[in-house]
């Protein structure tokens, strides 16, 4: 298993636990609420919004590179946003460790 790869299950799982343990706490709109009661909270927003979208346009000239689709990962993005990238980077990393022929 590659150093890329535990790292990539690392960042997912951890911001796994820290997601469920929020939305166990406050729920889907209780993430949100805060953002709008700020100018703070609004740029944060604004940020993630610009950060998953670039995500998202990076992920679609990826995957057509590699012949996959990245809709799923897009559609995740859109309702849960950066669990999309970082499944879309899982998905690649495992499937490009598929693709290399093993050592004889």
């Amino acid at each position: 298993m590659s150093s890329r790869l535990l790292v990539l299950i690392g960042v997912f799982a951890s911001f796994s636990v820290l997601s469920g343990l929020a939305l166990m706490e406050v729920g889907y709109f209780g993430l949100l609420e805060p953002l709008f009661k700020s100018w703070g909270g609004g740029q944060v927003l604004a940020d993630l919004v610009i950060a998953c979208l670039l995500a998202c346009v990076w992920m679609l000239k990826d995957a057509k590179s590699r012949g996959v689709s990245a809709w799923p990962f897009i559609a995740v993005t859109l309702v849960a946003g950066s669990f999309g990238p970082l499944l879309y980077l899982l998905v690649r990393e495992l499937s490009a460790k598929k693709t290399v022929p093993a050592a004889v």
